[in-house]
């Protein structure tokens, strides 16, 4: 018997087989990160694996067909595509043993936006003691209308598989709550130290520190984001419905109510809606979009007040109808996500200079506020010549320069055992199977 010649791979005109291609994205601003946080797909050169094609006869993969009739030897074996086996695809070839396995390496985009959001947390909150300026005003207008909701949509999109990984869930006291303890009796030990009364209460975050409780929160509730058929309408709907109450700011309430589109829109985002955004005509719109908003703000500035701009004020705090309430609330979404999608858009792909301290923004975070706290408290932030557009250049490179440094990884040498603890004796062992 001679059986027929066995198929190769590439004969078959579909059974071709194709790399795929993953890629890991970067951390939050608490440190998460891995592929573990978003099973998110995006091009690397050095990850690839075998996608297995079907058989263009129906025959499934590995199934071998039955052998072919006994034929003479003088006789040449004809044989029909039906009758040949399926090839069996290549194994991926497996670590020897011993051997580590290739490290993954991070997609540099998410880290360049984080960089860039973090850079304009400690200008907007170096900026307020020269708010009566106009200059001022108008970049901490621009800066406000979308940093923060933009850092929320990130989070959202780095909790998407939050759940799915016992590491990532122990950083629920790891990266949150105990940080969140310590930074709290650091900084009232600061404001002690500058001459202040002692005001320590852990309910109500101070500070910069409402970030911590508040992404807590909406992680907590991402499975029940996760399980509804439409959660941005239901989120949009909360948010709106959320300005008829005087929400209390205790555990970041306020707040959480106040920016949770952002981090459900972050939750349903996919990689490929990235992919959009790097086009050319829509980097061309992006500009004009944020060249405009910067427009808007110059000139609002005078005349604007700054509560809307904190997600977190009720239309009774604001002074308004509840009609105009909502009316402000649905416009400043709609102009929030206008820049969000613009800055996404606009910020490199590619691996940069500043690529790297975009891993580590949660000390820019947690820390800058120690600056800027002592430069308020000894009036360097108040100077008469601060007051104009002069001031602002001043501002804005000291700040950059501040986040730079704050990022650096030896500050987080220097500061790691305070605000990433390494708490593994706290929990069970996951049991094997």
């Amino acid at each position: 018997m001679f059986p027929g010649p066995r198929a190769k791979l590439s004969d078959s005109p579909v059974s071709d087989t194709r790399w795929s291609r993953q890629v890991t994205t970067p951390r939050s601003p608490d440190g998460e990160g891995g592929p573990a946080d978003t099973g998110a797909r995006w091009p690397l050169p050095e990850e690839t694996f075998w996608s297995e094609a079907t058989d263009p006869h129906g025959v499934p993969p590995g199934e071998r067909t039955a052998p072919q009739p006994a034929v003479r030897a003088d006789r040449p074996v004809i044989t029909t595509p039906a009758a040949q086996p399926q090839a069996q695809p290549q194994p991926q070839p497996q670590p020897k043993q011993g051997e580590q396995p290739p490290k993954r390496k991070r997609d540099p985009f998410l880290d360049n936006v984080k960089f860039v959001l973090i850079a304009l947390v400690p200008l907007g909150h170096s900026l307020v003691p020269t708010l009566s300026a106009d200059s001022s005003r108008s970049l901490y207008i621009f800066i406000y209308t979308f940093h923060m909701p933009l850092f929320v949509l990130i989070s959202g999109y780095l909790s998407r598989n939050f759940w799915n990984s016992n590491a990532k869930t122990n950083k629920l006291v790891d990266t949150f709550l105990v940080p969140y303890v310590i930074v709290e009796v650091g900084y009232a030990a600061l404001r002690f130290a500058l001459g202040e009364k002692w005001s320590l209460t852990i309910i109500d975050p101070a500070w910069l520190n409402w970030y911590l409780l508040a992404l807590l929160f909406w992680r907590l509730s991402t499975p029940v984001w996760k399980r509804m058929k439409y959660p941005v309408p239901v989120a949009i709907a909360i948010y709106l419905f959320a300005g008829f109450s005087q929400i209390s700011g205790d555990f970041s309430m306020d707040r959480f109510f106040g920016l949770m589109p952002f981090f459900v829109i972050g939750l349903v985002i996919q990689p490929e809606h990235f992919e959009l955004l790097n086009r050319r005509w829509i980097k061309i719109v992006s500009a004009v979009t944020v060249l405009g908003a910067a427009a808007v703000a110059i000139y609002i500035a005078p005349n604007a007040p700054l509560g809307p701009f904190y997600y977190k004020n009720s239309f009774q705090d604001l002074d308004l109808s509840w009609y105009m309430g909502l009316g402000l609330r649905i416009g400043l979404l709609v102009c929030a996500m206008a820049m969000c999608f613009a800055v996404l858009a606009l910020v490199p792909r590619k691996e940069t200079w500043y690529t790297d301290l975009g891993t580590r923004t949660l000390y820019c975070y947690l820390l800058h506020g120690i600056p800027v706290l002592i430069a308020k408290d000894q009036g360097w932030l108040e100077l008469p010549w601060l007051h104009g557009p002069l001031g602002v250049l001043a501002i804005s490179f000291s700040s950059f320069a501040l986040a730079i440094v704050l990022c650096l990884p030896e500050t987080r040498t220097v500061f790691k055992w305070v605000l990433e603890p390494r708490l593994t004796w706290l929990y069970r062992r996951p049991s094997r199977s």
